[in-house]
C-alpha cells in the first residue's frame, strides 16, 4: 500500500511555530498549487492547501520560509474524524509534510 503526496506550490501566509502540550513544535503552512489544467475561461486556477509540519521540519520552515517562497513537499495523507457539537461525524483530510525543499532562489 501507498500513501504518499508531491506539492509544489507557493506559501501563502507566514508560517507561524508553536508548541503543543507536550513540547512538540508544529507549523501549519498554507500553499497555492495550481492546477495542471485550464479553467472554462482559458485560466490556471490554484488551490490553498494546509500542510502540517512536525519538530525540525516545522523549525526549518518556520525560520526560512517567507509569502511566495516556492516549497516542495513530500509528505502523505493523513484522514481524521471527529463529532461535531451536534453528535454527527465530521470527516477530514490533511497533509502531513516529512520533507520540504526550498525552491526559489536566496534573496540577496
Amino acid at each position: 500500500m501507498l500513501n504518499q503526496i508531491v506539492l509544489v506550490g507557493k506559501v501563502l501566509e507566514m508560517p507561524q511555530l508553536r508548541e503543543t502540550n507536550k513540547g512538540h513544535k508544529v507549523v501549519n503552512l498554507l500553499i497555492a498549487v495550481q492546477r495542471n489544467f485550464r479553467n472554462s475561461v482559458g485560466e490556471y486556477e490554484s488551490d490553498a492547501i494546509m500542510c502540517t509540519l512536525w519538530r525540525g521540519v516545522a523549525e526549518s520552515v518556520s525560520a526560512v520560509c517567507e509569502v511566495g517562497s516556492l516549497v516542495g513537499i513530500k509528505g502523505r495523507l493523513q484522514a481524521n474524524c471527529f463529532e461535531s457539537k451536534d453528535q454527527r461525524p465530521f470527516h477530514y483530510c490533511e497533509v502531513i509534510a516529512e520533507k520540504v525543499s526550498f525552491l526559489s532562489p536566496k534573496a540577496g
